[in-house]
């Protein structure tokens, strides 16, 4: 091998620039792709079973609490500290909202489907999540959400009304 055949510190210059082509023709192949939907596979949805609606909250305790859609009803108090998923998926889909402007007001959209598929979707933005995606245990701490009835006003908790108070 000569000295040209090689960099300076003894690697083959023949293999690292065909490494480098091929990086480069990956990236090439997925923009083109992205650009023109050639050769991207979309999956169908199988048909919904139920949708619901949620506005999440942040409380100065550090829990959130979960409302209806139309925010007038408490469903759930999310601890502090619990439900790293749920916290994570929220704070990413706020952030997104913050950065394009958008009211925390318009209520998220859950829809159930009959392959029991959970997907959470922010009709603000657009942006929507498979919940599936990230696991079965994760999807599972949607789905106890979509399952959870609204509280009628006789068998509220006698505090759940102070927290009315604060929402706008």
């Amino acid at each position: 091998m000569t000295h040209t055949d090689t960099l300076t510190d003894g690697v083959p210059r023949v293999p690292l620039m065909a490494l480098g082509g091929l990086a480069i023709a990956s990236v090439m192949a997925v923009a083109l792709v992205r650009l023109t939907g050639v050769g991207a596979s979309h999956v169908v949805d199988a048909p919904t079973v139920a949708v619901r609606e949620f506005r999440f909250e942040d409380r100065p305790d550090g829990s959130i609490a979960v409302f209806d859609g139309a925010g007038r009803q408490m469903i759930e108090t999310v601890a502090p500290g619990t439900n790293g998923f749920l916290r994570g998926t929220m704070r990413g889909l706020a952030r997104e909202r913050k950065r394009e402007g958008v009211s925390p007001d318009v209520p998220f959209r859950m829809t159930g489907h009959s392959d029991g598929r959970l997907t959470l979707e922010d009709p603000a933005t657009g942006r929507r999540v498979d919940l599936g995606s990230f696991g079965a245990t994760n999807a599972a701490v949607f789905a106890h959400l979509m399952a959870r009835q609204v509280p009628a006003p006789e068998t509220e908790a006698p505090n759940t009304h102070l927290l009315r108070q604060d929402l706008p």
